[in-house]
């Protein structure tokens, strides 16, 4: 493989991730703007490392630098650790007495549930994992 291929094939990789971190945004700001639906201390974690990831992805791709990873990775893995340990507490592996919601919304609220199992903090944890696994693809290849 080329290094212009190898450069096409990362800048597709990253822009898969910066459509995955677009989607995750627009759906958090849609269910708690349209749906109303209040975020609590866990989902503001994870807005917190998600969100930066728009910008920080579309920087990195005009033109493509690999040295985006040095700055979303960070933000990746911090999203990735708040959506476990959130799916832990909704599914009750973690106990209630763990959360760090004590004011406002409980973070065991299931404003959602498709499917029997898909809830907020799922779809949450789904779109850090498949950024984390672009993101990892685009490391190895470099």
């Amino acid at each position: 493989m080329t290094e212009n291929q190898k450069s096409n094939s990362n800048w597709t990789l990253l822009f898969f991730a910066w459509i995955i971190a677009t989607i995750a945004t627009l759906g958090s700001l849609f269910f708690s703007e349209i749906m109303e639906f209040i975020p609590c201390t866990l989902c503001w974690y994870q807005r917190i490392a998600m969100y930066p990831l728009v910008i920080i992805f579309i920087v990195g791709m005009m033109p493509f630098d690999k040295s985006v990873l040095r700055y979303a990775i960070p933000f990746i893995g911090l999203g990735w650790f708040f959506g476990l340990y959130h799916n832990l507490l909704h599914y009750g592996i973690i106990p209630p007495s763990a959360s760090p919601c004590v004011q406002g919304v409980p973070c065991s609220t299931k404003y959602i549930e498709w499917f029997g199992f898909i809830t907020i903090p799922m779809l949450s944890f789904i779109a850090f994992s498949m950024i984390a696994i672009l993101i990892y693809m685009i490391k190895r290849r470099s």
